[in-house]
Order: C-alpha cells, then sequence, then structure tokens
C-alpha cells in the first residue's frame, strides 16, 4: 500500500469514526425523549381517569383544576423532549472523543450491538451508521471481500474454511468469552483451518440476514487466495438460524459455495422459538388493552424484526412479510429442510447438572428451551438425528460461546479422525 492508499484508509476511517459517534450521541438523547413522550402518555391516561371520577362528583367544578393540571404537566414533558432532541442535535454534532469507529473498538461495538439487537431494523432502514452490514471481520475491522483485502487479513489462509456466527446483540467478540482461545484459533492449530468470522445486524430479519450472508459467501468463495475445498458453518443462538437461511437461500440459487459445505453447527439455536421472544409478544398484547399501559405496549412493540422472528425460528420472508407481526395470534411459520448431504449436529445446554431435573427442563440454558435446541417438541421436528446432538450440563447460553466440552466435540464432527491423531 503506498502513502496515497494509507491516507484515503486513514481518512475513510476518520469519517466512519465521526459518523458512528455522532448517530450513538444522537440515538441516546433521541431515546430520552422517545421515554419521557411515554411516560406523558401514561401520565395524561392516569389524569384523565381520575378527573373523570371527579367530574362524576363535583361535576364542571373539575374542569378548571383539570384545564390547568392538563397545561403544566404537557408543558413539562414538552420541555424536556425538546430539550432531549436539541441536545441530540448538537451532540451528534459535536461528539467525537474515539480514537477510533467505535465498531472497531470492543465495547464500543458491543453497544452497537445491544442498539442494534433492539431497532436494528429501524437502523438499516434509516441507513444508519450504526446498522452494521454483513461483514468479515479481523481485529474489529470489516474486510472487503476481494483477493488482496484477504489475503493480506488471512495470511495464512487455507483451502478448509471454519465460518463464525454470533447471536442476537453479539458481535464476534462473543467467541473470546472466558479468555481462552477462541474457536477458530484452536481449528487452526489442531486442523489446519482458517476462522472466518462474520458480524451482521441482528434487528434484521433473519431472512434478510440469510440472503445477505449468502451472497457474502459467494463473493467470499470465490476471492479467497487459495481454492476453498470445505466450510462447516457454526452458529450461536440466532446465528444457527441465520447460517439455515443462508444455506436454504444458497441452495435454492444454485450457489457454488453451499456445494463445498461439510457441517453446519448450531450452538444454543432456537430453531423452534425462543420462550422470551414469545412472552414479549403476549406481553405486548396485554399492555395495549389499557390506556395507562398502551405506551409500555408501545414500547414493547418496537422490538426488532429480528427479535420477532425468535417467536417460531422464522427462516424465509414468507413468513413475516404481508403479516400483521403484531396480531396475537402468529400464523405458522414455512418448515425449511436441513440442507442435503450435510452433517447438520446441535449443542444445547441447560442450567443444571441433570438436564431432567425440573428447572433444567423449565429453563434450558437460560434463554433456549432443550427441545428448541434439539429442533424437536411434539408438534415439530426439523431433521436433526438424535446421534448428531451434544447436551452440555451446568452451563448456559452463553457458555456455548468457548468451552472445551464444546470444542472437542464439534472437533470430532469435522475430522472424526482428530480426536485419536490429537491424543
Amino acid at each position: 500500500m503506498n502513502d496515497s492508499d494509507e491516507n484515503r484508509t486513514s481518512a475513510a476511517t476518520d469519517d466512519q469514526r465521526r459518523a458512528e459517534v455522532r448517530a450513538l450521541s444522537r440515538l441516546a438523547f433521541s431515546e430520552i425523549a422517545g421515554a419521557t413522550a411515554g411516560v406523558a402518555d401514561v401520565h395524561s391516561a392516569i389524569s384523565s381517569r381520575v378527573f373523570a371520577g371527579l367530574r362524576m362528583g363535583l361535576g364542571d367544578l373539575v374542569a378548571p383544576a383539570q384545564v390547568m393540571h392538563d397545561a403544566i404537566a404537557g408543558g413539562t414533558y414538552a420541555i424536556i423532549t425538546t430539550v432531549c432532541e436539541t441536545a441530540a442535535d448538537i451532540a451528534g454534532e459535536t461528539a467525537d472523543g474515539w480514537g477510533r469507529p467505535p465498531s472497531q473498538t470492543t465495547k464500543g461495538a458491543m453497544t452497537i450491538a445491544a442498539v442494534n439487537g433492539l431497532i436494528g431494523d429501524h437502523l438499516d432502514e434509516k441507513d444508519s451508521p450504526l446498522a452494521a452490514p454483513m461483514s468479515v471481520r479481523v481485529a474489529g475491522v470489516a474486510v472487503d471481500p476481494d483477493r488482496a483485502a484477504l489475503a493480506a487479513a488471512f495470511p495464512q489462509a487455507s483451502g478448509r474454511l471454519v465460518v463464525f456466527l454470533h447471536g442476537l446483540m453479539e458481535t464476534e467478540a462473543a467467541w473470546t468469552l472466558g479468555g481462552r482461545p477462541t474457536y477458530a484459533q484452536r481449528f487452526a492449530d489442531d486442523l489446519g483451518a482458517t476462522g472466518v468470522e462474520i458480524r451482521y445486524n441482528t434487528g434484521r430479519h433473519i431472512s434478510r440476514n440469510g440472503h445477505d450472508l449468502a451472497v457474502l459467501m459467494d463473493r467470499l468463495v470465490a476471492e479467497w487466495p487459495v481454492p476453498v475445498t470445505e466450510i462447516a458453518v457454526i452458529g450461536h443462538s440466532m446465528g444457527g438460524l441465520v447460517a439455515r437461511s443462508a444455506c436454504h437461500r444458497g441452495s435454492l440459487d444454485g450457489a457454488a459455495w453451499v456445494q463445498r459445505v461439510r457441517q453446519v453447527v448450531s450452538l444454543g439455536t432456537p430453531h423452534l422459538g425462543a420462550p422470551l421472544a414469545r412472552s414479549v409478544h403476549y406481553l405486548s398484547a396485554a399492555l395495549d388493552l389499557l390506556p395507562e399501559l398502551r405506551p409500555f405496549a408501545r414500547l414493547l412493540r418496537r422490538r426488532s424484526a429480528g427479535v420477532r422472528d425468535l417467536f417460531h425460528g422464522s427462516l424465509v420472508d414468507e413468513d413475516w412479510s404481508g403479516r400483521d407481526l403484531d396480531s396475537l395470534e402468529v400464523a405458522a411459520v414455512r418448515e425449511i429442510p436441513l440442507l442435503a448431504g450435510v452433517d447438520h449436529c446441535f449443542v444445547s445446554a441447560t442450567v443444571t447438572v441433570d438436564p431432567r431435573h425440573p428447572i433444567g427442563r423449565f429453563i434450558g440454558d437460560g434463554l433456549v428451551l432443550t427441545p428448541s435446541a434439539s429442533g424437536r417438541n411434539k408438534r415439530r421436528h426439523i431433521g436433526f438425528r438424535d446421534e448428531d446432538g451434544l447436551a452440555v450440563s451446568a452451563a448456559n447460553h452463553f457458555t456455548l460461546l468457548n468451552d472445551d466440552r464444546v470444542y472437542a466435540w464439534i472437533l470430532a464432527r469435522l475430522t472424526p479422525t482428530a480426536l485419536l491423531a490429537h491424543g
């Protein structure tokens, strides 16, 4: 890279830093303003009921007091909201305290990931710099999927790829949990495979992310520095659903990369949906029944498309396109078959030592229940075989991101003789 290229790269990075910091600042203040408006709505609904009760006993004598109350309360909330919105504009123009773009730092990326998980679809629609596009990441920096950039980012590139997809509100940094070497680092040592970590906006529909992953994988394989011979895809939580969606899309399109996929591994993936997503859906419907609680219902209904997709584990556009997603009765999802000719395996976890313990059966790994992680309950069975699963006890949802038991099991699946060869 010559001096001119370095200057252009530095300028682009500086522009990205300013855009992200300003967007974060604006978002913080605008969310406070939005919360204030919600509190005002609750206050108004409650006070209306109170004054309605007083009117029944005092008649029109209540009217002057209500007018004065509404004027004072409304004016106060309006001032707070206006101040917050103005502060958002000012902060967005002046905030500039980061040395690197937040998305390239661990803490900054985690903050953006949490925001994306909550309202990432909205940010994507607004073309916000915070709406992280699907990308390969190395040391937090996005790598362009062209041959020169990939060769520079992966100097030891091999023809065997292991692609990693994080879960909801996570980034690729999640795989470093516990401070131990990541699965990617260990596969490089044990198999000579190259780990490719992907970052994506988890607030978008899973099917949209699946489409973008399929496109990215197509280009990644075409531009990889050496011929790609085998691909394994490992997804944690939502990442497992995105992997299945991408494989389905790639298979329909006849993509070359799909023919190189040998294994798809799901770690704590809610293939049949997640209890938390269902609870939020029904709670928002219940809160909407009372005027005093409707602002809270609106708050819950702001949840992202990605979170909504976790109600059933939706993988394709047909599951949400043209449907009322706030309807109390949620339509059934389309069952998507596992990719043919591929070793599909899954890992589930329970917080209890005995997975049959009532607590373990009731809360699973804390976020995903065992039947959902294994893709089988009384009504649905996506196709996993019992022998292709691992149950990890005394573990939570995030333990699966970096655990010796999980690693040893996946290593054996990726290369059946690997455990023998490495003792």
